[in-house]
Order: C-alpha cells, then structure tokens, then sequence
C-alpha cells in the first residue's frame, strides 16, 4: 500500500516555496556527495484503538533529513543551542516504510521531507511504537498514544508561555530563545506541571496534546524539557518553518485552528480542557472553537499574564470579558497566574 503526503495539491507554488527548494536541491546534492546519508527522525504520532464500527487507526509523523556520519559517535554537546535544530536539509518525496501493527505501509514524504499521514492498524490502547525507515536507513522507532475508545476527557496545552516561558512573538526575544539560549536554560511556567499530572492521575487515559505554533525542527527540544519538567507525555503538534506552497509563511493561528478541529473529529466522544494563555490568541481562538464545537469542551484554562509578562510576549493584557462569545451557562472560563491557580479552580469541578 502506498500513500501520498495528506493536503498534497497540483496547483503551482509560491515563489518562495519555489526559491527554498532550489537552494535545498542543491545542498542535498552538495551534502549526498560528501557522504551525507538519508535519516529519518520520528515525531510522536498519535491514533485510537479499533471499535465494532471503525477500524483502528494511527497518525504517523516524522520527517526525512539528510545526516552525516558521526565519527565520534559518543561525543556529546556540552551546550545544546537552538539554532543547531534548524541547520537541517530536508530531503522530499521520499518513499518512507511504516511498520504498524503487523503489516507494512508505504508513504510518500512531502517537499518539507515531513511525512503526516494515517493509516490503518490494530494497536491496543496505550504507549506503543511503530518503525519507520526509508530506503538504506536505519530504522526507528516512533512513540505513538494510541487513544481508548472509551476516554471522555484530554488536554489540549499551548506551549509558548503556557508550560514554558519563551516571551514570544517580540521578535528579538523569541529570536533569542529559540537560536541561541540553551535548551538547559528555559524555564517551566509554575505549578503546571503538577497541574497536568493531577489532572491526568483524577482521569486515567486522559490523552495529552501540545499544540504549538512552533517548528517540527525543535520537536525533540521541546520533548526533552517537558519530559526534564515532569509534564505528561503526549504528542506535539507543530508547524512546518519557512514557506508554505501557498503563501510565504505559515500561518499559526490557522495551524491552531485547524488541529482543534481535527481533534474534535477524530475523538468525537472527548470533553477537552483547553489551557493556553492570554499573551497571544489563545483566547479568542479557543472561543471560536466553544462555539463551533460546544459539545467538545470540558473547560478552557487560560494562564492570566501579568502586565510585564503581556508586554514581553508582544502583548497586552487581555480584556476581561474575551469569554463574552461562550454562554455562561455552556462552558467554563478559568483564569490564574499560574498552575497552582487553575488548580484550585479547577479541582472542585466534575472534571475531577
């Protein structure tokens, strides 16, 4: 069975599209004939167990890159800068094997080198693998959160300035954060952490996700610091960097919008807590989503800034009445400075 990358179109693409895969095709080249060789790095996928009525599926995503051979394999970084993540080549439309469940799957990365596709396969509910590889490469393995069908409750979790403090979008900061401060460095927003974990342990099987509008090349950054915090592990779900085949940059905002609305697709039966903050658009973008999907909500959590913090994210606090759009009577609005705040709302809930 082989597959196309999901959202793959004919139609022509942008010219910077067009400007960043000339410059990739000829560094692919440059790189393949110093010995660089094609690795894939495997992304957290996610998927539900199989139902009399539908049959079990998984989401696999990752990504095809060109990597040099190491030759001092156990030699490691004693600083862990951010802008190492983004000096990546990626390779596109090659053909990547995904083995799930007992049976092989043949996809197609897109111009990105990403793969993000679902397939088919009968896995129990719970933390399993599947194995990716794509021609001579060595194969790995993907963690994926395979959903039971009978979870009711999971958490949707912003990033930025939500689980950790990155004081984005101010341009000099963000860029600051992500290029050159070590990943060592970055602080985890407090009580969160614990926030998480309680709700997860008054709700087993909870799933979690992280919906970010940061890039696929800091995934495994921001796995290590929420595993080096303690959060509960759950798929991230990031954005490509760089030019999309129809505009010159991706779009955050429509990345968020679009992730929740799949999510309330694929899990239909699921009340999520939303948690983000409000030093960008979490708020009037989790309002849309209330009133698009009532039934799908549990609660929205949001991480009230103070005015310092607003201000270095690039905002200002938001009004007090954001939540006007969802009837009271409908849905929750929960704000705190912190974890330990939205818990202590939150913990004379139903939700626990």
């Amino acid at each position: 069975m082989s597959l196309i990358p999901e959202g793959a179109s004919s139609a022509p693409l942008h010219r910077a599209a067009r400007i960043e895969d000339a410059i990739h095709n000829v560094l692919e080249r440059r790189l393949r004939r110093r010995g660089w060789t094609v690795a894939v790095t495997a992304y957290t996928g996610y998927g539900a167990s199989a139902t009399p009525d539908k049959p079990g599926w998984v989401r696999v995503l990752g990504r095809v890159l060109l990597a040099r051979v190491d030759p001092k394999p156990g030699k490691r970084l004693k600083k862990l800068r951010g802008w190492r993540s983004f000096a990546t080549v990626s390779v596109k439309d090659a053909l990547v094997q995904i083995e799930a469940g007992g049976s092989t799957t043949e996809v197609m990365c897109d111009r990105g080198g990403f793969i993000d596709t679902v397939i088919e396969a009968d896995l129990a509910p719970g933390w399993t693998t599947v194995t990716l590889r794509s021609g001579d490469s060595a194969p790995v393995e993907a963690p994926v959160r395979i959903v039971d069908p009978a979870a009711t409750f999971g958490i949707i979790s912003d990033i930025d300035d939500t689980v950790m403090v990155t004081a984005l979008p101010r341009p000099l900061l963000a860029a600051w954060n992500t290029f050159v401060l070590d990943e060592h460095a970055r602080a985890s927003v407090p009580g969160m952490a614990v926030l998480y974990e309680r709700l997860v342990n008054a709700n087993p099987g909870a799933p979690v996700f992280y919906l970010s509008t940061g890039a696929w090349n800091v995934a495994a950054t921001l796995t290590r610091f929420l595993g080096r915090h303690l959060y509960p592990a759950g798929p991230l779900l990031l954005t490509d960097w760089g030019p999309q085949p129809d505009r010159f940059f991706r779009s955050g905002q429509a990345h968020k919008r679009a992730s929740l609305d799949r999510l309330a697709e694929e899990f239909p039966n699921i009340r999520w807590l939303l948690v983000g903050d409000d030093g960008q658009h979490d708020p009037e973008i989790y309002a849309e989503f209330v009133a698009e999907h009532p039934d799908s909500v549990a609660a929205v959590a949001i991480r009230h800034l103070s005015p310092t913090q607003a201000v270095l994210a690039g905002a200002f606090p938001s009004p007090a009445d954001s939540s006007k759009r969802v009837p009271s009577d409908a849905q929750r609005w929960l704000r705190a400075p912190d974890g330990a705040g939205l818990w202590r709302l939150l913990r004379d809930t139903e939700i626990l």
